[in-house]
């Protein structure tokens, strides 16, 4: 969960949320820029934090019984290879984007746990096989997924809360292209990326929330209940080019 603490108790955005709101950028960029096998490529931003575990016990839970930010959630093995089966429902290059996105990870973790160290060595064989199967060059491949955690980059972004106030720019990351981009909020709200990766001039995106004043949950059954019950605030950003 991404989870922010507002006055009257917390903000909640699901990992799911954040993926839909990844792809609201993906659908204006530039046509001439998209990477290979592009819906597929959507499909697995859309879904490139899928697999979560199950709301039992206090798995999202901390200690104190607070929402368990995503940040500070430890990595999950059996969450990983659900994320794979995932994109092996639909198809190889889904599979293949979301199988480089663990391996972004989770690969500066090697030599913590071997349970790791099997799924990541699993993952090193199953890009190099399908990638033959698409006969897919190294390139192309990592273009697509540089595409894919750019989006998520600036998702991420957004759902922290973590646009500067007064015009001052941000870098997003490079993106698929090598070049670096960053926003910066104008006075009348609207956000700028430059340089301008989009094909419309104009958008608005948007992510729902949900607002708890409940503070302290019992186990994972209660939080995921004061969730549903919960008012949903829908966050939205406009994006223009001038």
């Amino acid at each position: 969960m991404i989870v922010t603490q507002i006055n009257t108790g917390w903000q909640i955005i699901h990992q799911q949320a954040h993926g839909l709101l990844a792809v609201q950028f993906a659908q204006y960029w530039q046509q001439d820029k998209r990477p290979a096998h592009w819906i597929e490529t959507l499909v697995a931003l859309t879904e490139h934090d899928d697999g979560q575990d199950p709301w039992v016990g206090k798995k999202h839970l901390t200690a104190a019984g607070t929402p368990l930010p995503f940040q500070i959630l430890e990595y999950s093995v059996e969450q990983c290879r659900r994320l794979i089966d995932i994109g092996l429902e639909k198809s190889r290059w889904n599979a293949l984007m979301l199988s480089m996105h663990t391996s972004f990870l989770y690969e500066g973790k090697r030599g913590v746990d071997s349970e790791l160290d099997e799924f990541l060595d699993q993952q090193v064989a199953n890009q190099k096989e399908w990638r033959k199967l698409y006969k897919a060059t190294s390139a192309e491949v990592q273009y697509a997924y540089d595409f894919v955690q750019w989006c998520d980059a600036l998702s991420l972004i957004l759902c922290l809360n973590q646009v500067p106030p007064e015009s001052r720019r941000l870098e997003i990351s490079k993106g698929p292209d090598e070049v670096a981009y960053f926003l910066l909020q104008r006075s009348d709200g609207s956000i700028l990326v430059d340089p301008w990766p989009f094909d419309a001039t104009s958008f608005t995106v948007h992510v729902e929330a949900a607002e708890l004043t409940q503070v302290v949950f019992i186990d994972d059954a209660e939080l995921y209940r004061a969730i549903q019950e919960a008012p949903i605030e829908r966050k939205e950003w406009q994006f223009r080019k001038a």
